[in-house]
């Protein structure tokens, strides 16, 4: 008997050895005879890379689940675009607003500017 099951359990083993390694062109295999890859679980392009960020784009964006939460490095790829964008976008709001504060003191703070277009005071024409 047990040698009866020795064999059988050989038997088995070598038959799905060989189903796994030898088999022919099927579903889920590579004209090679092996299995194909597994589709990868990870987004490749969360985020549009050719242009800014924004609000759709984040209201779209899903993460996909891991066995405990979320990968932290694709959070952590999030996080860091999104901040470079901000940082960038609060760059040129401050350039923007300083060639503001500047165009605006020119403006008013130039005598010379309004001088040459009324005249000086106490000049005549």
């Amino acid at each position: 008997m047990f040698w009866f099951l020795l064999i059988a359990l050989v038997v088995v083993v070598a038959a799905v050895a060989l189903a796994v390694v030898g088999g022919g062109d099927g579903p889920g295999r590579t004209a090679r005879g092996g299995l194909a890859d597994a589709p990868p679980d990870r987004l490749e392009a969360w985020l549009p890379a050719d242009r800014p960020l924004n609000r759709a784009d984040l209201d779209a964006l899903r993460l996909p689940p891991a066995v405990r939460g979320y990968r932290m490095a694709e959070v952590d790829d999030v996080l860091d675009r999104l901040g470079a964008e901000l940082a960038e976008r609060d760059a040129r709001i401050a350039e923007l607003e300083a060639s503001l504060a500047g165009a605006q003191a020119a403006a008013m703070g130039s005598p010379e500017l309004f001088g040459e277009a009324a005249g000086e005071p106490g000049e005549s024409r």
